[in-house]
């Protein structure tokens, strides 16, 4: 039996003043996700996430702040239908990060580079990404939002604007 292979990867979860999340659109096709890209030959898992997060979104390390780091590594298999012909890796292994925007959204600029992945992006909530993301990712999606829940729980709550007492 063949051994499955699957790439080191970083995954990447923005969330802004507003606790949405950056909810990108992949350049082929019509799918809908996070970033995330792979980790090279003696890159760590940091220098590859803000690598991958400038080379997909545009963004610098000046513009976010870390605020977790998933407690494990999480892993999707990619089904042989969706696999490139060229394939190196059966999946991906991710250590997820999650990121607070500090800059705006000026800063993201999807052609930072000239191989841009995405050609849209837009905030969401929790929801509309498990919902959303293509069906393989899903229970990684869910397993890391529901790892992040209480930081971006008190994220969205701090920065709800409640109405004064005239």
């Amino acid at each position: 039996m063949e051994a499955t292979l699957y790439r080191p990867n970083a995954g990447i979860i923005i969330f802004n003043k507003k606790g949405k999340l950056l909810w990108c659109k992949r350049r082929t096709g019509d799918g809908w996700q996070f970033p995330q890209g792979g980790i090279d030959e003696g890159e760590s898992t940091e220098e590859a996430l803000f690598r991958e997060l400038h080379e997909e979104t545009g963004l610098i390390k000046s513009k976010v702040s870390i605020l977790a780091v998933s407690s494990k590594w999480l892993v999707y298999h990619i089904p042989h239908v969706f696999q490139r012909s060229n394939k190196k890796y059966d999946g991906a292994m991710q250590k997820w990060y999650l990121l607070q925007l500090t800059g705006t959204n000026n800063d993201i600029n999807l052609n930072a580079v000239n191989h841009a992945e995405f050609d849209a992006w837009k905030w969401a909530n929790k929801e509309t990404a498990i919902n959303n993301v293509i069906r393989f990712k899903k229970s990684v999606y869910e397993s890391i939002l529901a790892e992040f829940s209480d930081v971006l729980e008190t994220v969205s709550y701090t920065h709800l604007t409640l109405p004064t007492k005239a």
